[in-house]
């Protein structure tokens, strides 16, 4: 029997009274990578937010690798998150973007530079540690916003519409290189999109969230 890595069980998000997930539930198995379709405003970014623990929800619970997450605070959770605009720090370098995570955990310097290294390897981008990410291309920031949710190596990767605003075609190849990365880090990865191509090249499961609940459309 699979190992679930990440479980949903009949979550509810509503906002100021008005219903935005409703009854939700999930499972995604240790080392899978599951898409999750809807188009905007359906609730995908929120049920994101509720696993990572940024929303609360107003029923239901989640767990991962089998524990309870409810009241335990995001940076506790094991979870990675790549926003939708990749929300890279503008101050820091690519390696100062890469290694954030690491930094903060005081993992010890010579350790925290050979993690990035690792990392920048991973997603193709050797060599460019030392770049302004104000000049990176949009393929480029993924990469790096990726690799910085990698680094203290999650038990959960979460992609929030991770390879939107980029041209189809480049769109399709990350998609691709994606689904490299997450499969070589070994981390359980829930993604959400509106494009199905994309969530078939990524994922190893494709589900629609109108199907997992009665979330409001």
């Amino acid at each position: 029997m699979t190992t679930p890595g990440l479980e949903i069980e009949h979550v509810s998000v509503s906002f100021d009274g008005s219903p935005v997930l409703a009854d939700v539930s999930l499972r995604v198995d240790r080392g899978a990578i599951v898409a999750v379709l809807g188009p905007s405003g359906s609730g995908k970014s929120t049920l994101l937010r509720v696993v990572a623990g940024l929303v609360g929800p107003s029923s239901g619970l989640v767990r991962v690798d089998g524990t309870d997450m409810t009241g335990i605070p995001t940076h506790r959770r094991g979870v990675g998150l790549v926003f939708q605009s990749n929300q890279l720090f503008p101050h820091l370098d690519v390696a100062g973007n890469v290694g954030y995570g690491l930094r903060i955990t005081r993992t010890p310097t010579a350790q925290r530079h050979a993690r990035v290294e690792e990392l920048l390897a991973l997603v193709g981008m050797t060599g460019h540690a030392h770049r302004d990410v104000t000049t990176l291309s949009g393929g480029e920031a993924a990469r790096v916003a990726l690799a910085r949710s990698l680094a203290t190596s999650p038990r959960v990767l979460l992609l929030d519409e991770p390879l939107s605003g980029l041209d189809h075609d480049l769109r399709y190849a990350l998609a691709d290189e994606l689904r490299r990365v997450i499969r070589a880090a070994g981390s359980t990865a829930l993604v959400v999109t509106h494009d199905p191509a994309e969530a078939q090249r990524i994922a190893d499961k494709v589900v629609r969230l109108a199907d997992l609940s009665s979330s409001v459309q």
